[in-house]
């Protein structure tokens, strides 16, 4: 059934997803975004919005596939990384989850910083 909200053009319904997001009104928003999803499937930033509206409302499996697709496309989407590995988390896959969010952190410039030993101090 369609509502007022899944009409327009492709540029309106970004926006109106955009609001219901920001709202907390995931469902909503998902529904739109799945129609702009169909539409333009090479877009990253509407299936990357999709994926956040999924994880939100709790249905992560729907966003662990949204956001894989967007990895498939551009494997080094730091934020789909991210997400990824959050999404992951929320599940109990923390091996997995670790994974990603170490790629997404290396891929956003986050390099671990190795410690020197502690020194000893010296005995008088």
């Amino acid at each position: 059934m369609d509502t007022y909200y899944e009409y327009g053009t492709a540029a309106e319904r970004w926006d109106r997803a955009q609001l219901f997001f920001e709202a907390k009104e995931y469902v909503t928003a998902a529904r739109i975004l799945t129609g702009l999803v169909a539409e333009v499937p090479e877009q990253v930033a509407p299936r990357l919005l999709l994926a956040r509206t999924y994880y939100h409302s709790a249905r992560l499996g729907k966003a662990e596939a949204e956001l894989r697709t967007v990895l498939e496309r551009d494997p080094v989407e730091a934020y789909a990384r991210l997400m990824l590995g959050r999404t992951l988390e929320r599940q109990g896959r923390r091996a997995e989850a670790a994974t990603q969010l170490r790629m997404a952190a290396a891929l956003a410039g986050e390099f671990p910083t190795e410690q020197a030993p502690s020194e000893q101090p010296e005995e008088s």
